[in-house]
C-alpha cells in the first residue's frame, strides 16, 4: 500500500486503465482529491445538477464534463472517465445490472458526467491529526449506509441520503469534527455522531454499501454524508440508465487535497 500511496495521480489512473488495481483506492496518490461519479442522459442533467445544489452535503459538485466529452475539463482535463476508474456500476431503470471495469461499450455523445466530491480526501488530514481511519488500516472499503434523512427533491431526483461511518476514539470526536469541517467540497463536518438508529441505520454490522469495520470500545462512530447518495436515488429514481462508481472506486483527481480546504 506504501508504493501506490506516493503515486501521481496519473501514475495511478494508468494502473487502473491497465486494470492493475480493481479495489477501492482508499489511500492511493495520498494528498490528491478523490472524486464519486455519476453518469447520466442529457435529459437528466440538469435536474441532477439542481439536486446536487439543493443537497451540497452528499453531493457537492467538482466538476460537470461537456455532453459527450469524458474529460473533466478542471480537476483532471487529461483522464479519461470511461476508463480511469478501478470499478463501475450501471443500473437500468433502478437495478444494478452490470459491474464493468470500463465504459468503452456503453459510452454515446449523450451522457454528461459529474464529479462529486469526496470524504477519502480528508482521510489524510485525519491520519496527519493523529486520528486512526478504521478501514484504511484494515485495507478494505468503508462502510455506507443508507439513513432516513431525505434529500431535498429536484425534478424527478429525491430519496434518502446515503452517509460513510469511520469509528473515532471518544477523546478524539470533536477534533475530528474540527479537520474535516474544513472540507466542505468534499463533505465537510459529520451530519451525526453516536446512535446509529437516531438516522435509521438498524445494523451496524451490515453496511448497504462497502465492508464492516470494528467499532471499537471507547469509541464513536461518526457519520459523514456520502457521495453514494446518487446510487440510492438511483434506486428510487429508476432512471433508463445511470452510471456511478461502484462505492470506494473513486476516481483519483488532479487536485491537491489542501487545494479543497
Amino acid at each position: 500500500m506504501d508504493s501506490v500511496s506516493f503515486m501521481t495521480p496519473k501514475e495511478a489512473r494508468q494502473m487502473i486503465r491497465d486494470n492493475q488495481w480493481i479495489k477501492p483506492t482508499a489511500g492511493v496518490a495520498s494528498g490528491y482529491t478523490q472524486a464519486n461519479l455519476v453518469i447520466l442522459p442529457k435529459k437528466y442533467a440538469f435536474d441532477f445538477l439542481l439536486f446536487c445544489q439543493r443537497n451540497p452535503k452528499p453531493c457537492p459538485i467538482l466538476d460537470v464534463t461537456d455532453m459527450g466529452d469524458p474529460h473533466p475539463p478542471l480537476f483532471a482535463p487529461d483522464a479519461d472517465l470511461r476508463v480511469d476508474l478501478p470499478k463501475y456500476r450501471v443500473y437500468r431503470y433502478g437495478e444494478l445490472v452490470e459491474e464493468p471495469t470500463d465504459l468503452l461499450h456503453l459510452w454515446n455523445e449523450d451522457l454528461v458526467a459529474f464529479l462529486i466530491g469526496c470524504s477519502f480526501t480528508f482521510e489524510k488530514a485525519l491520519l496527519q491529526g493523529g486520528i486512526p481511519v478504521r478501514h484504511i488500516e484494515a485495507g478494505c472499503n468503508v462502510p455506507m449506509y443508507k439513513t432516513n434523512i431525505n434529500c431535498k427533491k429536484a425534478g424527478p431526483f429525491e430519496g434518502p441520503m446515503v452517509v460513510s461511518m469511520r469509528p473515532i476514539p471518544e477523546h478524539l470526536v470533536v477534533k475530528a469534527v474540527e479537520i474535516t469541517s474544513r472540507y466542505p467540497n468534499v463533505h465537510g463536518a459529520p451530519v451525526h455522531i453516536g446512535n446509529p438508529s437516531s438516522i435509521g441505520i438498524r445494523d451496524l454490522e451490515n453496511p448497504d454499501f462497502g465492508d464492516r469495520v470494528v467499532v471499537g470500545e471507547n469509541e464513536v462512530p461518526v457519520f459523514w454524508a456520502c457521495g453514494v447518495t446518487p446510487q440510492a436515488v438511483a434506486m428510487h429514481v429508476k432512471p433508463e440508465i445511470m452510471i456511478t462508481h461502484a462505492p470506494g472506486h473513486m476516481f483519483i483527481t488532479d487536485v491537491l487535497d489542501e487545494n479543497l480546504r
